[in-house]
């Protein structure tokens, strides 16, 4: 038996600028045991919104959970608001959700992606990675008024049309983006040192993947045809050309590689969507107040994010609860690290793309 050693790993990592705390207990670099301790940024968010907010604004609350998963977090807060109220959102709005939505999906895998190729020593390709992922938060800002903090989605509707101006610079911005992206598939898919990295690494079997509940890209990427875009009708995807896209190895090459496919349907759905966009209003009005429970699932970048809520027939809600992505993966994550060299840690914890604002929140 060789020499024993504990490593912790976070909460603040130079891979993992995110405060979640890993203790590994190595020998000979093996991992051996591990505990997870993810509360770091409690910011008492569900309560807030039990207390000191009107139902109406919750929306906007929700959406500071996590910069990057604002719109997915509103998007579920507002369809579960509105299958609670049976509210009818007009199919224009849907449509504009819809576009918001895969913007989202799109800038956070390209930050996956880009993030991973750093992890990997790949600091151009990081770059590229990054850089295409800021055209994506122009569009983002041009559809939203906004680069971060989007507000897009409230309950009944959207806040904001999509102008001709913009949609025709959209068209032309999304072209360039689409000749990128098909560039960076074309890396990841075929540099051969990537491979070798990845490769065969932190595989997940589709049997862990089923057994501990695991979501997201990185279910998929076991052969898991697990995608509430799929399974759950919230918005109309199918409408637009949606794909489940599954990989069967689990390993860390596989993760990437689904969300590099799923960043290139993304885009194509949201082609479809602008050729297709119904006329009509954006936005109906809200009448009465929320009486009993409601739960939605829908597909955030990262996997399933579950919304519930209880109402009666006040203006603040009864309870709100969030089950976001990243908390649904830990328990894999652990599983996967026990016999697994410590230098792998880095890359295999990355390729989860984790969110521990959302999930500490």
């Amino acid at each position: 038996m060789g020499n024993r050693i504990t490593i912790p790993f976070g909460s603040q990592h130079v891979a993992l600028p995110e405060p979640i705390r890993f203790v590994f207990q190595t020998e000979n670099e093996k991992i051996v045991d591990v505990e997870v301790d993810v509360g770091y940024v409690h910011r008492g968010i569900e309560k807030a919104c039990m207390t000191k907010f009107k139902y109406t604004q919750v929306g906007y609350v929700v959406a500071r959970v996590c910069g990057l998963c604002a719109i997915s977090h509103t998007l579920g807060y507002v369809t579960a608001v509105e299958r609670l109220m049976e509210i009818e959102v007009p199919k224009k709005a849907l449509y504009l959700r819809l576009l918001v939505s895969e913007l989202d999906r799109v800038h956070s895998h390209l930050l996956a992606m880009g993030h991973l190729a750093e992890v990997a020593g790949y600091e151009n390709l990081f770059m590229h990675t990054f850089r295409d992922r800021e055209l994506v938060m122009e569009l983002q800002e041009l559809v939203t008024g906004n680069r971060i903090q989007f507000d897009y989605a409230t309950v009944g509707g959207v806040n904001r049309d999509l102008s001709l101006e913009v949609e025709r610079e959209l068209r032309e911005k999304l072209k360039d983006l689409q000749e990128r992206c098909l560039w960076l598939k074309d890396v990841f898919e075929n540099d051969y040192t990537i491979k070798l990295r990845w490769k065969g690494i932190g595989v997940i079997t589709p049997e862990m993947a089923r057994e501990l509940n695991v979501v997201g890209p990185p279910a998929r990427a076991s052969g898991l045809a697990t995608d509430a875009r799929n399974e759950f009708n919230y918005l109309p995807f199918k409408e637009v050309g949606y794909k489940l896209i599954t990989m069967k190895d689990g390993d860390i090459y596989a993760r990437n590689m689904v969300r590099a496919e799923e960043t290139l349907n993304s885009l194509e759905m949201i082609f479809n969507l602008l050729d297709g966009m119904p006329e009509g209003d954006i936005k109906v009005p809200v009448k009465g107040l929320p009486e009993g429970e409601a739960f939605v699932r829908i597909e955030a970048p990262r996997g399933e994010l579950f919304y519930y809520l209880k109402g009666s027939k006040k203006l603040i809600l009864d309870r709100l609860r969030i089950k976001v992505p990243t908390f649904s993966n830990i328990p894999v994550m652990k599983e996967l690290f026990i016999g697994m060299d410590y230098a792998d840690v880095p890359a295999t914890v990355i390729s989860f793309d984790p969110c521990l604002s959302c999930t500490a929140r």
